[in-house]
């Protein structure tokens, strides 16, 4: 129910009087509000850092995992051949000769304007015997084409090329590179083929294989009596060595030499990814926790976790993590080194020296830490059982608590308004009443016959 207050009786602004008591009347809903905010400013800044943490973990379990740092990269003495290395590398080296590239197989037609066959089948022949017939809607050469490329069986690929003159010629091409994909091509059926009636369809005038399907070969040791001949369906030759894939672009002259060896850079990379992420995360504690000038005021304003014992106790166990000795020996000897403002650098000069020098020893310091890092990470991350993880639900759970409330208020603090109407309505209905009396004695009043005062 709504009122009309005006003030007309009384003289008084009514409606602004209510508007400040509500004000009044809202200031415990108002307190609310501000903690709602600041609680979920809160939660939002340590989900950030529980994010990043958490990754952190990943990144640390990753690195600490047996074999992680088992990193080689293989190198070519040729442009002609590149090798890569991969997971199962070992260090060493082995010498070969390129004998050959793989080529895959490919021949084309005579020039005609259409299929010459009605109805127009073709027969393929793979390198293992296998037969395959394929059958185009007419004898048009795009109807050939389409059948030839719509037959997964046949595993070849044919093309129109234009010859002038409006004919042209089909150039077919095995989609498997090697002698295994070498093929026979006919114009006829397979009952055709085996009654002795089929045409070859490259041997006929103005037709050729153009290219003999055939591997790629490489001869280990040559010219020793350990010389063995290797063939590679494609131009890779996967797992030469444990690990190490090489592929061949060009025929060189001379013998290669393709050699594996530790790959120092990825390792000092992994390092200082480590590193990095630590920063990062000391970075952003720090920069929640300081405490700023107020905007409009000579106050200060205190970071999202200053004081959080939760935050606190996470950044001291990352810190104890990575920079606690391993094996008697500091973090520093190899490179990590902790600072004075609470965070780390790292020297890859000193860590690639180090590792240079011992790269066992190195290695292990390496992975230990990681190992430190991972666990203290998973103490504060852990989705389920992680402090930080368990501080954020607690923290939501208030919120959602704290925002119930407020709709409380929010009921609440419209029936007190409503009250509030009424009182002042009814205030103004009373003054309007007693006003309108008063007026109406007044005008009794001067009716009344006055004494002669002359007499």
């Amino acid at each position: 129910m709504g009122f009309a207050l005006s003030g007309i009786a009384t003289g008084m602004d009514t409606a602004g009087i209510i508007k400040s008591l509500m004000r009044i009347e809202a200031i415990p809903q108002t307190l609310l509000k501000n903690q709602v905010s600041a609680s979920q400013s809160m939660v939002t800044s340590l989900q950030t850092l529980n994010a990043k943490i958490a990754s952190l973990a990943e990144l640390s379990k990753a690195t600490a995992k047996t074999g992680a740092l088992d990193l080689f990269v293989a190198t070519s003495s040729t442009d002609g051949v590149t090798a890569k290395a991969g997971p199962g590398a070992t260090a060493g080296s082995v010498d070969f000769t390129v004998d050959r590239l793989a080529q895959t197989h490919a021949g084309v037609s005579a020039a005609m304007t259409a299929w010459p066959n009605d109805p127009p089948v073709l027969t393929f022949v793979a390198a293992d015997g296998t037969r395959t017939e394929v059958t185009a809607a007419s004898t048009s050469l795009d109807d050939v084409v389409s059948a030839v490329n719509a037959s997964a069986a046949a595993g070849v690929t044919a093309m129109k090329v234009a010859t002038g003159n409006g004919e042209h010629r089909l150039q077919l091409t095995s989609e498997t590179s090697g002698a295994a994909g070498s093929f026979s091509a006919y114009r006829g059926s397979i009952a055709d083929l085996e009654a002795g009636t089929a045409t070859d369809l490259f041997a006929e005038t103005g037709a050729a294989v153009i290219k003999t399907g055939r591997d790629a070969q490489v001869t280990l040791w040559a010219g020793t009596g350990a010389a063995q001949a290797i063939t590679s369906s494609s131009n890779t030759f996967t797992r030469l060595l444990p690990g190490v894939d090489v592929t061949l672009t060009s025929v060189p002259t001379a013998p290669v030499t393709v050699t594996v060896a530790g790959d120092s850079e990825q390792v000092t990379k992994k390092a200082e990814d480590l590193v990095s992420a630590l920063n990062g995360i000391f970075a952003y504690i720090k920069s929640n926790s300081a405490v700023t000038p107020a905007a409009g005021s000579a106050g200060t304003k205190a970071g999202n976790f200053t004081g959080d014992s939760t935050v606190r106790d996470a950044n001291h166990r990352l810190l104890s993590a990575a920079s606690q000795p391993v094996g008697g020996k500091s973090p520093s000897e190899i490179g990590i080194t902790i600072t004075k403002d609470g965070n780390f650098t790292f020297d890859s000069a000193k860590f690639s020296a180090a590792l240079a020098a011992d790269p066992a020893l190195v290695e292990s310091t390496l992975q230990t830490i990681a190992g430190r890092v991972e666990a203290a990470a998973t103490i504060s991350s852990d989705k389920y059982t992680g402090l930080i993880t368990a501080s954020i639900n607690g923290r939501q759970s208030v919120v959602k608590n704290m925002q119930d409330q407020i709709l409380k208020w929010d009921d609440r603090l419209a029936v007190r308004e409503e009250t509030l109407k009424r009182v002042y309505s009814g205030l103004e209905v009373q003054i309007s009443r007693m006003n309108s009396q008063s007026a109406w004695l007044a005008s009794q009043l001067a009716t009344l016959p006055r004494g002669d005062s002359g007499s």
